[in-house]
Formats: C-alpha cells, sequence, structure tokens
C-alpha cells in the first residue's frame, strides 16, 4: 500500500528536481569522462576518464557525510546567519538518517521547498561534483592520480563549501544580496582559479605533451559537449527549486546564449584569419553556457543574448591573446579551464549585475538589501536603474578568487607534504599503460607483461619469458 504524500510535497517539483539533477550528474558522467577521455592524447585517455570517475565519487561520499551541511545548514556556532563557515557537526545524522531523508528540504534565505531533503541533498552533489572534475581539465596529463583522490576531498570541503555557503547557503554575500543564478561564481570562476593554480603548482606537462596537443577521439568530444550543452538544461533549469516558469525562462535563455556565443566565436575565427574547428567551437559553446549560468533566470532574452555576445568575445581574445602574456603563458592550463570558465564566469557574474532585470524571476521570497533583490527574488542590474548589484557581485567574485585560490594552494601543499603532487617522470612518458594497465585503444596483438611493453613474435601455446610468474 503506497504511503500518503506530506501536505508540503508536490510531485511535479520533486520529479523536476531529480530529473534536473540527473541531467546535470549526465554532465560529468559521462559528458566530461568522454569529452576529456576523446580531447587528450591517446596515451592519456584512459587516465583523464579515471580521474574525472574518481572526483565525483570522492565528491559524493564527503557531500553526505560532512560537506552538504558546511554548505547549506546553520553558521558555524550560531553564528548570526551573515556568517562565512557552514556547521558540518552531526552531518551523518542529519543527512542520512530516515528523517532527514524524507523530511522537508530547506534552505537559509530561501524558505522550505516542496520536495524532500534527499532531492536537494542530490541535486546539490552534482553541482559540487562536476566542479573538480572541471578543475581536473587544467591539470590533465601529469597529476598523480594518488594525490587527486585526498585532494578532491580537501578541496571539496574546504574551498567549495565556503563559496557555496556565502553565496547560495545564506551566508554573507547571500545576506548581502550577492546573486549567482546555478554557479558562475560559486563552480566556475572557483574551478577557474583553483584549476590555474594546480597547474603552476604541480607544473607542466612534458614539451612533447605541449607541442603536440592533438585530440586521439574528436567524436568523443562532440558527444561530450553535447551532453554538455543539453544537460546544462538541468543545471539551470532547477534552480528555481520548482517545475514553474521561471524554470523554462532560465533554460531559453540557457539555451540562447549558448547558441550565440558558439556563432560569435565562429565570426570570430573568421574575422581573426583562423579556420572554424570544432575544439574552437566547443570552446565558444561553453563560454556561453558558463557566462549565463549566473544570469540564466536574472535577464530577460535580451540580456541573454548580450551575454553570449560579450562573454565569447572577451574569453576568445583571452585564450588566444592574453595567454600569451605573463603569468598565463608561464602556466601550462591543458584545457584552458582559467579562460572558458574562469574568465567567463566572472564576466557573467558581472554582467549579471548590469543587465538583471527585475521582471525576472517571481520565484522565492528573499531577503531585501540595498535595494539589490526585491520581495519575489527577483534582482535589479544596472540598466534597470540600480548599481547596488553590480557592487556585491564584484565583492563576492573578488571573495571567491582570493579564497579559491589561497586555500587550493595551501591544500596542494599540504598534499604534497604525504603525496607527491606530480605523476612519476617515468610514468609520464608511458601514460596510460605505466599509471591503470591498460590503454584505451588496445592491439589486437597483446602488449602487456612484456618489458618495456613491447610485444614479442612468440609460437603458439609458448609462454613469454618476460611474462613468466
Amino acid at each position: 500500500m503506497p504511503v500518503e504524500a506530506p501536505h508540503w510535497l508536490l510531485s511535479g517539483d520533486n520529479a523536476w528536481q531529480m530529473t534536473a539533477a540527473t541531467l546535470v550528474g549526465l554532465m560529468s558522467v559521462p559528458g566530461l569522462v568522454v569529452l576529456y577521455g576523446g580531447v587528450m592524447q591517446k596515451r592519456w585517455s584512459i587516465n583523464s576518464m579515471m580521474l574525472a570517475f574518481a572526483a565525483f565519487a570522492v565528491v559524493l561520499v564527503v557531500w553526505v557525510l560532512w560537506a552538504f551541511k558546511m554548505g547549506f545548514g546553520s553558521p558555524f556556532h550560531g553564528l548570526s546567519h551573515s556568517g562565512f563557515f557552514g556547521n558540518f557537526v552531526g552531518v551523518p545524522g542529519d543527512v542520512l538518517g530516515h528523517k532527514a531523508l524524507q523530511g522537508q528540504a530547506n534552505i537559509p534565505l530561501i524558505g522550505s521547498m516542496s520536495f524532500p531533503q534527499s532531492s536537494l541533498v542530490y541535486f546539490q552533489f552534482v553541482f559540487a561534483g562536476i566542479t573538480p572534475i572541471l578543475m581536473l581539465g587544467s591539470v590533465l596529463g601529469r597529476v598523480n592520480f594518488k594525490a587527486w583522490i585526498p585532494f578532491v576531498a580537501l578541496w571539496a570541503t574546504v574551498v567549495y563549501t565556503v563559496d557555496a555557503f556565502l553565496i547560495w547557503g545564506g551566508g554573507f554575500f547571500a545576506h548581502h544580496g550577492a546573486v549567482d543564478y546555478s554557479g558562475g561564481y560559486v563552480i566556475h570562476l572557483s574551478a577557474g582559479v583553483s584549476g590555474f593554480i594546480a597547474a603552476a603548482v604541480i607544473g607542466p606537462r612534458l614539451q612533447r605533451d605541449r607541442e603536440i596537443d592533438a585530440p586521439n577521439n574528436v567524436a568523443m568530444v562532440a558527444l561530450g559537449a553535447g551532453l554538455l550543452w543539453l544537460g546544462w538544461n538541468g543545471f539551470n533549469g532547477g534552480d528555481p527549486y520548482a517545475a514553474n516558469m521561471s524554470a523554462s525562462a532560465a533554460i531559453v535563455n540557457t539555451n540562447l546564449c549558448t547558441a550565440v556565443a558558439f556563432l560569435v566565436w565562429v565570426g570570430w575565427d573568421y574575422l581573426t584569419g583562423r579556420k572554424p574547428s570544432l575544439l574552437g567551437g566547443v570552446n565558444g559553446m561553453i563560454t556561453g553556457l558558463v557566462a549565463i549560468t549566473p544570469a540564466a533566470g536574472y535577464v530577460n532574452g535580451w540580456g541573454a543574448i548580450a551575454l553570449g555576445v560579450i562573454a565569447a568575445t572577451l574569453v576568445y581574445f583571452a585564450l588566444n591573446y592574453l595567454s600569451r602574456l605573463r603569468p598565463f603563458r608561464n602556466v601550462d592550463d591543458t584545457l584552458g579551464v582559467v579562460y572558458t570558465h574562469g574568465f567567463a564566469g566572472l564576466a557573467g557574474g558581472l554582467l549579471t549585475g548590469v543587465f538583471a532585470d527585475p521582471n525576472m524571476f517571481l520565484g522565492y521570497a528573499t531577503t531585501k538589501k540595498g535595494g539589490v533583490l526585491n520581495g519575489t527574488g527577483a534582482a535589479t542590474g544596472l540598466i534597470h536603474g540600480s548599481a547596488t548589484l553590480l557592487k556585491w557581485q564584484f565583492l563576492a567574485a573578488a571573495f571567491v578568487i582570493v579564497w579559491s585560490a589561497s586555500a587550493t594552494y595551501g591544500l596542494l601543499k599540504l598534499v604534497g607534504l604525504f603525496v607527491p603532487l606530480r605523476m612519476p617522470e617515468k610514468n609520464m612518458e608511458i601514460g596510460d599503460v605505466a599509471e591503470h594497465g591498460h590503454e584505451v585503444y588496445p592491439s589486437d596483438v597483446p602488449s602487456l607483461g612484456y618489458t618495456g611493453g613491447t610485444p614479442e613474435l612468440v609460437p603458439a601455446g609458448a609462454t613469454p619469458a618476460a611474462s613468466a610468474i
């Protein structure tokens, strides 16, 4: 006999929240997994995919045990609601117990949700889970797998939860009216900054990997990029926490900005004498997705178009020209995460302070502070008569940059005391076979078990000496 649903649960909202979370999860697994596996050289394909899978798994365990409450619980030790740190005490019982999993979700400054706590926990996990995977793009091809696992656990605990609490969980910047619809700051800016710091600390790839940086499977790149684009419907569409008009508007804005950014990127390729490549187009697409993320429900369609044009132009020139200047030219950011996520997230967040339309996002109520937010949660940008939002967008971005950079540097140095951050040079020369024991496109002639991994001609039924136990 089915259990009757409580009065606060709206099945449509709950169904959409779980669907949106699954779409976001698919952006990581398999979206970024296959994108990374395809965009890297053949000998790094397995390693890239394994690192992404590991991050997803590590963050889930950390999230339910303590990180969720740090990001979305009460302020630490009863500090005021505008504090900087969430409370992690008693998390397993609060998140994993039967009452918590089935009880009503609640977010400080927003209020009670029309779906269970378990839906909120999982929805917020997939955001937490994708962030270090995005950061991973900066250090592919040399990060030590053994160091990556503890680093991700620490980073999710120390960096992500603080940024999330401050802007989403009712902390200082949320209380003062800074907005980040779906993670332009919390996810993309922090990932871009942290990835850049990690790339600088761990050091560059081998010279030959930097000189011959060719993808091993462009079709995998296209598949991963497509999963990102459509998965972003859940990324931005799930953040009104309801299956309502704001979710629909956010989805349209997301796709519109992305399409514009893609076309602008291609246009700049032609205008600068380049041929439009698939990899370049994917960068343009990602730039549009990232730029609209902090603004998706706060701007109208014209604002979404403006964000696509401005962000794609800024990131295009940063990636192709600013990258030649210090300090960027001295850091081997494998996939240019600092540009397509860091610069794009920063641009999107600041442009939200310019283009936010007070008639948009008629969603959950929130505090009114300094004229930034009205009673429905909508925000007012510069072109609609208020500079207050832009000020707080700038201050929130500055904090995320400083905190993410400094904390990431400290955590890397801490992990490096126990586990080398950099893969052994011998393994870097060989790649996947040395690290994981197999390769992405194995030959039909066995190559494992031989000295140096080199197959030899062996008579049928004979056992090669090199593989004898």
